[in-house]
């Protein structure tokens, strides 16, 4: 109850008092009476008690008793915990977008509001190379704030010893290494879709949080995040090289080097189910084998934790992916499947005609209206955008926008 109540009610039962009791019953009820307003208003927090400075008092009166107040409770805290998403959103945080376009008109649109537009403080970090999908970066527009921008022309790059002997290209690819000074920092992939929000739970100090499943024999490298101390390690993949090397890792995946340069740095890690999965055009063995690759439908309620994925007619459901993913091994291409999260493609062929209805229902209609807005750009519309990306990116080291954007629209 606010201090302005409890005053309005004593004023209010002085005047009852003195209209309707003697007087001298009046000198008898305002003792007991102030002693509850004053009690009641010393529950407040010191900086905001006037009385506060009566504390020794209040503690005669109580018999020098200790009032606490349950771990769990915020009701009456005198230092209550703040609102995770509200620190959050007062912290700097950057996202990390790597890897080739694709269908970005169906992941990007997902990004910019399930992670950017739900912490509209991140600054978002484009890394990417020039391809025939790069035009699609143009959905980034409507991103909050643009801090950086690299799309960059693939060339080759010598390998080094230590590189030829730690690394393999098997299974996956190698990594990419970025460095910010942030209060936390979100690595994900241009190609995953997310389906809900990024929570603030997954946040965690002094630990480094990625997805379950998908490990291939390490950790899932498909998202990342960190505060700066953990992402400092968990994103030098190339730097942290020699170290593997002198430790004697031999031939690691993607995956397993991820795990390895954690360990070494004895960086602190915790997996959590995330609500995203990436959109794939590869195709899969159906149904999967022990190792093969289970392939989720768009319309998985999830989370997936970065799983495969496309839009399709769901081939397989309820018992069916049960025995599927009984039959496969958990420290490879797995994930969580339980109470129904999972829906499975068949994966064998090309996209299922008629695909982009099923992608449509499933996103709803303003990530609908987002690829259909890709699909019918123009040049002139393209190259706009991208010069009104470069005017409010901090960074700018891209090719011309006429020519990230004709590579692209000359061959739809």
């Amino acid at each position: 109850m606010r201090k302005s109540s409890l005053l309005k009610i004593a004023m209010f039962f002085s005047k009852w008092i003195s209209s309707y009791l003697d007087w001298r019953l009046v000198f008898i009820l305002i003792p007991p009476l102030s002693l509850l307003i004053f009690l009641s208003l010393s529950s407040f927090p010191t900086t905001t008690n006037p009385l506060s400075s009566f504390a020794p008092f209040r503690s005669f009166l109580l018999g020098h008793q200790t009032l606490t107040t349950p771990p769990n409770s915020t009701a009456f805290s005198v230092h209550p915990q703040p609102n995770r998403k509200d620190e959050l959103l007062r912290s700097r945080i950057a996202v990390c977008l790597v890897g080739g376009a694709r269908r970005f008109e169906l992941t990007g649109p997902s990004i910019v509001e399930k992670i950017l537009e739900e912490y509209p403080n991140s600054d978002l970090f484009l890394h990417s190379p020039l391809d025939h999908g790069a035009f699609k970066f143009s959905l980034l527009k409507t991103a909050p704030r643009l801090a950086g921008v690299r799309i960059f022309e693939p060339k080759p790059i010598k390998e080094t010893d230590p590189e030829l002997r730690v690394l393999t290209a098997a299974n996956s690819p190698n990594g990419i290494q970025h460095k910010f000074e942030y209060d936390w920092i979100v690595r994900t992939r241009v190609d995953g879709y997310w389906n809900a929000p990024l929570h603030p739970s997954n946040f965690i100090p002094g630990q480094y949080l990625v997805p379950p499943g998908s490990t291939y024999g390490g950790l899932n490298d498909r998202l990342g995040i960190g505060d700066l101390n953990t992402s400092i390690v968990a994103l030098s993949r190339l730097s942290l090289i020699s170290v593997l090397d002198s430790a004697g890792f031999r031939q690691l995946n993607s995956e397993t080097s991820f795990r390895a340069q954690l360990t070494t740095r004895n960086v602190s890690y915790v997996t959590k189910r995330l609500p995203f999965c990436v959109v794939s055009d590869r195709r899969y063995g159906f149904p999967p084998s022990r190792f093969g690759v289970p392939v989720a439908a768009l319309s998985s309620p999830g989370p997936l934790s970065g799983a495969k994925c496309r839009p399709c007619s769901a081939a397989c459901r309820g018992q069916c992916v049960a025995d599927v993913m009984a039959g496969l091994y958990k420290g490879w291409s797995w994930t969580d499947w339980t109470n129904g999260t999972l829906e499975l493609c068949d994966a064998r062929g090309e996209w299922e005609s008629g695909w982009e209805k099923i992608f449509d229902r499933v996103a709803g209609e303003k990530l609908a209206a987002e690829r259909r807005r890709v699909w019918d750009l123009t040049l002139s519309k393209c190259v706009a955008d991208f010069e009104e990306m470069k005017r409010r990116s901090g960074n700018w080291e891209a090719p011309p926008a006429e020519k990230i954007c004709g590579m692209g629209l000359e061959s739809i």
